[in-house]
């Protein structure tokens, strides 16, 4: 069960003097950092803001102070090292973590202005706008047509003709309509691996979620899949706010147009994806996105 916990400025670290170490050392030695925003990130209208956002997993902390908003209808990428916390914040966006015991949190997620965190909050239905897609694809042993409208139905929605259309609208939002249009009533296990994650990903949208969160998309396909899941990312920007976790540097800047770096559960430095990678504020993002450390 997931509990609220107020702060106790005894229990926080005092901020590293800069002087003296490094932030990648000050943030290894559980030091407070002041992470680097890039200003051009508060022109922005942001649909998800975090405000001092902290998560433990019992007695190990994973997320450490994290503010930052997610610009609306863009690709934000959540970069660095495994074991960084990428995946745990995004698991929180969604509120995953609540189904484990141990988790307890400190601050704010807002989406629109309305605290994901409140008591009152139903998390079934927060959950219906937050489309999530994971590392290895994950359909359903039922049809391609049951797959991609099981979460209308377990809505209670029952018109054929509604979920027919809606079905058609997600396969073509997830650019695999014409490979499957004739075999809606075949089973989606005997689809190829990045033609079951762009099920999945039909699956996530079909509801017209706020946002969609991509936990590592393509860390199970061959290249041509990454190529097309890529491809796909594109296309839907356009109508999703859309969070990618990606160990892969390369793929992060062809496809995100903002670009967070974090290290041990610290937002380090964020920004256009264009100025991080090619004009990082921080001699630390350079160096993690050239392969230097990490």
């Amino acid at each position: 069960m997931t509990t609220m916990t107020l702060p106790d400025e005894h229990d926080k670290p005092k901020p590293a003097e800069a002087h003296q170490l490094s932030i990648i050392e000050s943030i290894q030695q559980g030091l407070d950092i002041t992470p680097e925003v890039h200003p051009t990130l508060a022109e922005s209208d942001h649909i998800l803001q975090i405000d001092r956002f902290n998560l433990w997993y019992g007695h190990n902390q994973a997320i450490h102070d994290i503010s930052m908003g997610f610009p609306r209808g863009k690709v934000t990428a959540l970069i660095g090292p495994s074991g960084c916390g990428k995946s745990t914040l995004l698991r929180s966006v969604n509120r995953l973590n609540d189904l484990i015991d141990s988790v307890r949190i400190e601050g704010h997620m807002l989406l629109n202005s309305e605290s994901l965190y409140d008591p009152s909050v139903d998390v079934i239905d927060l959950r219906k706008r937050m489309g999530m897609v994971f590392q290895r694809p994950n359909p359903f042993p039922m049809s391609i047509f049951e797959n991609v409208i099981y979460p209308l139905r377990i809505d209670g929605e029952r018109k054929k003709s509604i979920l027919s259309d809606a079905c058609q609208r997600a396969l073509e939002g997830a650019a695999i309509w014409d490979e499957v249009k004739d075999r809606l009533h075949d089973s989606a296990l005997g689809l190829s691996g990045g033609q079951q994650q762009r099920i999945c990903i039909a699956r996530a949208i079909v509801a017209e979620p706020d946002v969609l969160l991509l936990d590592e998309p393509c860390s199970a396909l061959d290249p041509l899949a990454t190529i097309r899941i890529e491809e796909l990312i594109h296309e839907i920007s356009d109508r999703y706010t859309v969070l990618i976790v990606t160990h892969n540097m390369q793929q992060a800047s062809r496809v995100s147009d903002y670009t967070a770096f974090l290290y041990l559960g610290r937002l380090v430095e964020y920004g256009r994806t264009d100025d991080i990678f090619q004009r990082p504020h921080l001699s630390e993002t350079e160096d993690y996105i050239s392969g230097r450390f990490g």
